[in-house]
């Protein structure tokens, strides 16, 4: 299928000069090699590198150590984790100590960012004692897969790069890119990709291999060609995986170098986080907490399910949640609510049971008859209602460590609970450390809205 102009034109600006490929290649021979002197164990580049479906710039070297099967678990961490920091260190690069599912080195080998990652050399992705087991065998599928179709891989990632649904992280939700490479070797390019995708629905179903073990309920299932049993987009949320249905169909309608690369949203400054606010005439309130030292996939949903149980008590004290969300930066993180109401009457309705069931009709009466309430109990529409004192009469109140004590919080979290929890309401919000996620959320649009506004 041939391509468009503008197409061609994000080729030449994205696809990786002759020059960086022959650099990186020449590192991951040389790491390689000295791996493989060790005696320890074999190596090999993973990922988009060896794939060669990496987009310029991307100075990422993913290297495997694979080691005998037989290793214990344990054996596997030490001895993986000393051959990963001789070789750093005999290349004289920076590193530092990682996790994943097991600890792995991170070094700066010249100008690139290198993983040195332990994992066991088994005959088949179903055999896998870790989930980075199954990394090789994906990036030797993709290789035999592949031939003339690196250039579509390109434009995808790009594509959803710009439309900021690139990404399997939990903060992202998004496509990763091993799946950018399974969707566009499926459907056979870039373009007829986007003309599948412009008319997906909820439940999507791809198995390559036809070797699918069992059903997901994931809003696209894309069943993994090396492993029967894993959905390789099991990452991807309804709402990432519609808003790039949404990019797709306006693509196709006029495309252009903007869904490649949009103009850069612009950021609030105080003066127009406040104008904004005021014009909105909401509430904002914002919890911030050191970023614990952890991993973004244990850290991340753990915020959600914090926020989560906040909002949800906010609601049940009546105070009405418009929206919420979260981000987790390096040092600290921020949970963000933005409420309809902020503060409530001392006054609160409270119904009890119908008359005709008498028995709990008088255990309610008995309750309140005698307490110092505002008025009742009395009879309304044949039901027992009662107007008592409400116990928080602002909702910055229910963030306060006692008020949370009992709710679910992710347990990293909770430890933050009577120190360094800090709580900040309305204009005080705002942090020019979170601007840009503080900007996206009063400023929420979908990715092709943001593209039409700017282009």
């Amino acid at each position: 299928m041939s391509r468009c102009p503008c197409e061609e034109d994000v080729l030449h600006r994205i696809r990786p000069t002759p020059e960086e490929r022959a650099y990186i290649r020449t590192v991951g021979r040389m790491l390689i090699d000295a791996v493989e002197r060790s005696g320890m164990a074999r190596a090999m580049v993973v990922g988009s590198v060896a794939r060669d479906t990496f987009v310029r710039g991307d100075r990422d070297l993913d290297i495997f150590m694979l080691f005998d099967p037989s290793l214990s678990r344990e054996d596997l961490e030490e001895q993986g984790l000393a051959l990963a920091r001789r070789v750093a260190e005999e290349f004289g690069a920076p590193w530092q100590e990682k996790y994943a599912e097991h600890p792995y080195i991170n070094a700066t080998v010249d100008t690139l960012d290198v993983d040195l990652v332990p994992c066991y050399a088994v005959s088949s992705a179903t055999e896998i004692k870790s989930a980075v087991d199954r990394t090789p065998f994906h990036t030797r599928y993709v290789q035999q897969q592949i031939d003339g179709y690196s250039d579509d891989v390109l434009l995808l990632k790009q594509f959803t790069k710009a439309g900021g649904v690139y990404g399997s992280d939990h903060m992202t939700e998004g496509f990763s890119g091993y799946l950018c490479e399974l969707l566009v070797i499926h459907y056979g390019g870039f373009r007829p990709l986007l003309e599948a995708a412009s008319r997906w629905r909820p439940g999507v179903v791809i198995d390559i291999e036809g070797h699918a073990r069992r059903s997901f309920d994931d809003p696209l299932v894309v069943i993994d060609p090396v492993d029967p049993e894993r959905n390789v987009a099991a990452a991807l949320s309804l709402s990432r995986m519609f808003e790039f249905v949404e990019l797709a169909r306006g693509y196709l309608d006029e495309p252009s170098e903007a869904f490649f690369f949009p103009p850069q949203p612009p950021l609030l400054t105080r003066e127009t986080f406040s104008r904004v606010l005021d014009a909105r005439g909401t509430k904002l309130l914002s919890i911030i907490i050191p970023t614990p030292a952890l991993t973004a996939d244990t850290v991340v949903p753990q915020l959600r399910k914090s926020a989560a149980s906040i909002r949800e008590l906010l609601e049940r004290n009546e105070f009405s949640v418009n929206r919420t969300d979260v981000c987790m930066q390096k040092e600290r993180s921020m949970m963000l609510f933005e409420l309809l109401v902020d503060e409530l009457p001392a006054v609160r309705r409270h119904i009890g049971p119908p008359l005709w069931a008498r028995a709990n009709a008088e255990r309610f009466a008995a309750k309140y008859i005698g307490r110092d309430v505002f008025a009742g109990p009395f009879v309304e529409d044949g039901r027992y209602v009662v107007e008592i004192g409400r116990v928080y009469t602002r909702a910055a109140d229910l963030l306060r460590p006692d008020a949370l004590s009992d709710i679910a919080l992710g347990k990293h979290i909770r430890q933050f609970l009577g120190r360094n929890w800090v709580v900040l309401v309305g204009k005080e919000c705002w942090d020019e450390d979170f601007a840009a996620f503080i900007s996206a959320f009063l400023q929420r649009s979908s990715p092709l809205t943001r593209i039409i506004r700017r282009s």
